[in-house]
């Protein structure tokens, strides 16, 4: 009876199973898909992140699109460039640790895109990671114009 007791107060630990959010629909949310940025020029990335229970960490990748492959996650296309071979093409990747115990976060991340960098189309994927390993991409196209 005692171990039945037990077993019936013991209660079950719940299970973070919600994917974290990325939102560029406000707060100035920048870049967002089809904007331009110009080279020799900083930007600033912008986006509001959130989860229900607690966020983790976040990513950028910046790479060139001169071959036209896609990670989008925005319905709407952009019009792209001519396929070409990168000469110079800007890079970046970089990992960005958020306070712990935030709920949401407003990402603020200043970009430099160097003067040489070859113009084009370019990707940007943001990685969103929460406290108990869920996952959220989030794709942006757009150009590095003169």
């Amino acid at each position: 009876m005692l171990a039945l007791v037990i077993l019936m107060s013991c209660t079950k630990e719940e299970k973070d199973d919600i994917y974290p959010e990325i939102k560029m629909d406000c707060c100035g949310g920048f870049p967002v898909n089809c904007d331009e940025v110009s080279r020799g020029e900083s930007f600033t990335f912008v986006a509001q992140l959130s989860d229900n229970e607690e966020l983790g960490a976040f990513s950028l990748d910046i790479h060139n699109n001169f071959d036209h492959h896609t990670h989008s996650t925005d319905p709407v296309p952009c019009e792209l460039g001519a396929i070409k071979d990168p000469v110079n093409p800007f890079r970046l990747i970089g990992e960005y640790e958020i306070p712990s115990g935030s709920k949401d976060y407003l990402a603020e991340v200043e970009i430099t895109v160097p003067a040489d960098a070859d113009t084009g189309d370019y990707h940007m994927m943001v990685r969103l990671t929460d406290k108990s390993g869920w996952q959220t991409l989030k794709g942006i196209s757009f150009k590095v114009v003169e």
